[in-house]
């Protein structure tokens, strides 16, 4: 089984792509409701909450776990590989993150070298995408911008209010004047707001669309390593958790997926 772990909801968005590039697999899906959003949270509280979630979902038998909240990705992924993982000398599970696929298809797709990141506050300030660019190649420039208002506007069905479209065009600022030609969404929630981003960006700069990328990333590790790929179940098994409320889940969450959510399970991981 595929575990697909999130701070809240903004995960879907990337499980819609997994469903559809990788239909066959077992999932299931955690959203820490409870205790979202992670983007202001310090990093030992973040260490907390990622080893609590990934014990559980290795506990509910995922051989596979995709750490979906970029916030956990950049600041912990890292600490839960070496804990879970490397020190224990496991080799017939994985814990992967959503930071390397889209850095290498920003690094992929740029021509000018300079790529922009958007994010939470903790993402962009742990500066994870800038690491993993200048890996990939030390000439790409990188512009990034904390947009911390985006996602509980989001949530509280906001993003199609000019009001917001307001707020992002004073986030993308700065951006706009630094010459990107790849803009990378580094947040779960804010391919909600991709045509927005297209629209104040120009057509001169490429927004990448982070589900679709992610889930070609996973297709391809998957063929790479059948070592994993072969125990992944396939019975079109679905599982949503949450630790909170599961009917509030249910609306919203079928909302981020694009399709109906029926069956959520609250779960409690403190």
């Amino acid at each position: 089984m595929i575990g697909v772990f999130d701070s809240g909801y903004g995960g879907l968005t990337i499980l819609k792509d997994f469903l559809k590039e990788l239909p066959e697999y077992d999932y299931m899906y955690l959203g820490d409701n409870a205790r979202a959003p992670y983007g202001n949270r310090s990093m030992e509280t973040l260490i907390g909450f990622g080893e609590q979630a990934v014990e559980y979902l290795f506990d509910q038998g995922c051989t596979l776990i995709i750490v979906a909240c970029n916030t956990a990705s950049s600041t912990v992924l890292r600490h839960l590989q070496e804990k879970y993982l490397r020190s224990q000398k496991v080799t017939d599970r994985k814990i992967l993150g959503v930071i390397k696929p889209l850095a290498e298809a920003a690094a992929k797709q740029t021509k000018n070298l300079n790529i922009g990141v958007v994010g939470t506050n903790s993402t962009i300030n742990s500066k994870a995408y800038e690491i993993e660019l200048n890996h990939l190649n030390p000439k790409i420039k990188v512009f990034s911008q904390a947009c911390p208002l985006l996602v509980p506007l989001i949530e509280e069905h906001w993003h199609k209010k000019p009001e917001t479209r307001m707020i992002l065009k004073k986030y993308l600022r700065n951006l706009k004047g630094s010459n990107l030609d790849t803009l990378i969404l580094g947040c779960t929630h804010y391919p909600f707001l991709y045509k927005e981003f297209t629209k104040i960006m120009g057509k001169k700069v490429q927004v990448l669309k982070p589900g679709e990328i992610v889930a070609k990333s996973l297709k391809d590790y998957l063929q790479r390593h059948p070592e994993i790929e072969t125990r992944l179940t396939r019975t079109g098994k679905h599982i949503f958790l949450t630790t909170d409320n599961p009917e509030k889940f249910k609306k919203l969450g079928s909302e981020f997926l694009e399709q109906p959510i029926k069956n959520i399970q609250k779960c409690n991981l403190a």
